[in-house]
């Protein structure tokens, strides 16, 4: 790697896992893009639509790996998930000084030199590999049989490779105190937390709310749709309004009643309408971080949330020192929902729409940007001194 000199900006360069849609971690690396125009971005695929990476990538190709162009890739690049440590250890990045992965699974396990500064944001680490690891076989049907033990080879390869990589990086950043704490747990390091970046600025605050909840997600097992049907499906004097597709919708067909309104897959204009209009905003996933209930609370609208994860920390619930946005469940049951559902019920005098949109502003692009930009500074002072001993007034470049 070439000598790093004060008399030129550093060379930056983004690696993310794979770019196939627009979700949560997408838009962490459309921040990182907007803040560092210059940077090359990497990934291991890369099947987005032409609109798609005109919104968020400002019409940039990627440099991606050999999995591209493995047989019906483009549908199931998942199923490569074993080869996926191999790909991403092909970036060639010498070049660089500073690379910032975006990791959710094998992002974090690029090559980088004792000269150059990697700053790892992680969304969590690779979550079927690790705590959820039953989980996953049961959802997938893989707990008994040669797939089930061809799947937990796999994971167990896929953990020493995660451990191992986790010592290229210098720097972590969770997306919240959760995931943080996961990172302790998993790699035995501390992490700054930056939680990731929502575009409030594209809801609108509306006070006078319509009679019905919403929920609106991927229909995946863990985001536990179906649970939230068959609660309403129970309480047919309460409407739910209900958006989104994907593996789980057809459970989710079978339990609606006609207190229901299932819509599917909508656009972001219909889905942001929804949320301004809804008396409350209903996610019983167990979420890293959760972007979702914070663009209903941009919308003035109140989250009703299972108590675990990154919610906790993006929504204030009863009996917390700030106004309340939200009321949690202590368990992901019918029951339980139902109850933290009476609860909002009982004290819905107390969610104001403008204290809903003021917790969601703390969360906004711009805030992003500032931390991050100010992290990597530090960082990358630190780095320099470490090479050449500069002192921290001498070293800016970022």
């Amino acid at each position: 790697m070439p000598a790093v000199t004060r008399s030129r900006q550093p060379r930056i360069a983004i690696v993310h896992e794979w770019l196939a849609t627009c979700a949560g971690s997408e838009r962490v690396v459309e921040q990182l893009l907007q803040l560092f125009p210059s940077a090359d971005l990497y990934a291991t695929v890369d099947f987005l639509g032409e609109r798609e990476r005109a919104e968020f990538l400002g019409g940039r190709r990627p440099h991606t790996t050999f999995v591209q162009h493995l047989p019906a890739a483009r549908k199931h690049f998942r199923k490569y998930l074993a080869l996926m440590p191999l790909a991403v250890e092909q970036h060639d990045l010498s070049n660089y000084d500073i690379v910032i992965s975006s990791h959710h699974a094998v992002a974090k396990g690029v090559l980088t030199g004792p000269d150059q500064l990697h700053i790892s944001y992680v969304h969590s680490p690779i979550r079927y590999a690790w705590d959820l690891q039953h989980q996953y076989l049961s959802e997938s049907n893989l707990t008994r049989g040669p797939g089930s033990w061809l799947a937990r080879a796999m994971l167990h390869y896929m953990r020493l490779w995660d451990v191992r990589t986790a010592h290229g990086v210098d720097t972590y950043v969770a997306n919240s105190a959760f995931i943080a704490r996961r990172i302790a747990k998993v790699y035995g390091r501390q992490a700054d937390v930056i939680h990731p970046p929502v575009d409030s600025g594209a809801f609108t605050l509306r006070a006078d709310k319509e009679d019905f909840y919403l929920t609106a997600s991927r229909m995946v097992p863990y985001k536990r749709v179906p649970l939230i049907v068959e609660a309403f499906a129970k309480t047919p004097q309460r409407k739910l309004v209900v958006i989104g597709d994907g593996p789980d919708l057809g459970k989710v067909e079978k339990l609606v009643t006609p207190n229901i309104q299932l819509l599917g897959y909508q656009s972001s204009e219909l889905l942001r309408s929804y949320m301004q209009r809804a008396k409350a905003f209903v996610f019983v996933a167990e979420e890293d971080f959760g972007i979702t209930p914070v663009e209903a609370q941009a919308s003035g609208t109140p989250v009703i949330a299972f108590g675990k994860g990154g919610v906790l920390e993006s929504v204030r619930g009863l009996g917390a020192d700030e106004p309340a946005t939200g009321v949690f469940c202590e368990q992901q049951t019918v029951e339980s929902l139902n109850d933290a559902i009476d609860r909002f019920e009982a004290n819905v005098a107390l969610f104001r729409p403008e204290a809903c949109r003021a917790n969601a502003e703390r969360f906004s692009n711009e805030r992003f940007r500032d931390e991050i930009r100010a992290l990597v500074e530090r960082e990358w002072e630190r780095k320099l001194r470490a090479i050449h001993g500069v002192g921290a007034e001498q070293s800016r470049g970022t």
